[in-house]
């Protein structure tokens, strides 16, 4: 009798769990992963295919259980860098894990969210920029969480005088990841789309490869004044992250 009472217990925690978690996020058919006890992380896997946004322009196709299992302990261990009171600052709560994730029909490999407290992540992602994909994603996170730390004008006056950003990330063909030989100020290609993602592409950098961006830097001073403005941004949210 008490091992059925705990079942109708638990399958009733979980309900309201479900429930509660659709009403906060508007992603449906989402179940719990995990609960990560240490940063206070909720990862939600998607059950089934689900369309959100403005007109359906955001898409996901359902976590397989054997890819999930795979990626889940590369996703959990970079997460932890980050402890749970910095993640409330930046307004993280939940991570929702799918595959093939698509915006107004552009791969991409996270979407966050503020206001709802969430990061939406393509657990199929390139294996090669994965983990840096977390950290990028992340990044613009902590951007919209202090603009004004942050601040894009300032960050592009470091840039030589001559050079231009596109007009939007979405709008720009600068889409390689690969890291440049020569970097002349930016890390990758995508680095010169907009400033957030120039930031969230150095910041991934700082997270994943600090000792490459290190030497980097030293020929680089360009590079060094934007490495040195994100990691004191950063500093001035929580002291012990980088």
């Amino acid at each position: 009798m008490k091992i059925l009472f705990l079942i109708i217990i638990v399958f009733q925690i979980t309900h309201v769990n479900a429930d509660e978690i659709y009403n906060l996020l508007k992603i449906p058919n989402l179940e719990i992963y995990k609960f990560n006890n240490n940063n206070n992380i909720r990862y939600l896997n998607s059950k089934k295919d689900f369309k959100i946004g403005v007109d359906n322009n955001i898409s996901c196709n359902k976590s397989y259980p054997k890819n999930l299992d795979n990626k889940f302990p590369i996703i959990q261990k970079n997460i932890d860098f980050y402890n749970s009171d910095f993640l409330n600052k930046i307004s993280l709560k939940y991570i929702v894990l799918c595959e093939n994730l698509i915006v107004s029909e552009i791969n991409t490999g996270g979407i966050p969210d503020n206001q709802k407290r969430t990061l939406i992540l393509d657990i199929n992602f390139n294996e090669k920029y994965f983990e840096r994909m977390i950290h990028h994603e992340i990044f613009h996170m902590i951007q919209k969480s202090n603009m004004e730390i942050f601040d894009e004008n300032h960050f592009s006056s470091f840039n030589d005088v001559d050079f231009k950003y596109a007009e939007c990330s979405t709008c720009s063909e600068r889409l390689n990841l690969d890291l440049y030989k020569v970097t002349n100020g930016f890390l990758t290609e995508y680095s010169k789309s907009v400033p957030s993602e120039d930031m969230a592409e150095i910041f991934s950098f700082m997270m994943t490869d600090k000792i490459n961006l290190d030497e980097l830097i030293k020929k680089d001073k360009i590079l060094e004044k934007k490495v040195t403005f994100i990691k004191s941004g950063i500093l001035k949210i929580d002291k012990n992250l980088l």
